[in-house]
């Protein structure tokens, strides 16, 4: 009786914490968002877009001169279509924002709410980061050789460890997500991060 009596509270227990992740925490991180946003743009304004750089299934990233006193910038604007993916990308800001420095991530400087994106015909998150040289997909296009590309494969799993360190997944590794800051002679100068272009999750 007293194993069934802890076997039941061990459930509830279970259940309550796939609330918190499921209901609480993403409502939680959208709140941070947007007050983190809303503080951004007060003390540094709405950024300019520049020319376009890429463009995926929910967003387009900009080229942006400066902002923040960071620059030059790059620029992501996310049009989240649902509930869903406003959620994911709530938790991807939480996830970003919480992480320490670290030379192997793309830096992130801050976040902008646009209510009139598009001519006011919906609602965009601009998540405003550094500016890296290219993807890596466009490294190998123009012809990086063997060395470097060892050294960028070291560098990754160097992101890697640290994020999954912090309990964290990335759910999107591929070529267009590992950004060079740029192509050296030599692979000893390689300068590289792992892209979080797409939502992070906890482990």
């Amino acid at each position: 009786q007293l194993e069934d009596g802890h076997s039941g509270r061990l459930e509830r227990t279970e259940d309550l914490w796939l609330r918190v992740r499921k209901e609480h925490a993403p409502r939680l991180a959208r709140l941070s968002l947007e007050s983190r946003s809303l503080q951004d743009v007060l003390l540094h304004g709405k950024p300019k877009l520049g020319r376009e750089l890429g463009r995926g299934q929910y967003g387009v990233v900009y080229l942006c001169d400066s902002w923040g006193g960071h620059f030059p910038c790059a620029l992501k604007s996310v049009v989240p279509p649902d509930e869903k993916h406003w959620n994911d990308l709530a938790l991807e800001f939480h996830y970003m924002r919480s992480l320490q420095s670290h030379e192997r991530l793309v830096h992130l400087h801050g976040s902008v709410i646009d209510y009139g994106y598009g001519g006011g015909s919906s609602i965009a998150v601009l998540l405003i980061m550094e500016r890296l040289h290219r993807d890596l997909y466009t490294g190998l296009k123009a012809g990086l050789e063997l060395e470097p590309r060892l050294q960028i494969a070291l560098d990754v799993v160097e992101g890697i460890r640290y994020l999954h360190s912090q309990g964290l997944v990335h759910r999107d590794i591929k070529l267009k997500n590992v950004l060079v800051r740029k192509i050296p002679a030599s692979a000893s100068s390689q300068s590289l991060f792992c892209g979080k272009k797409q939502a992070l999750s906890d482990g």
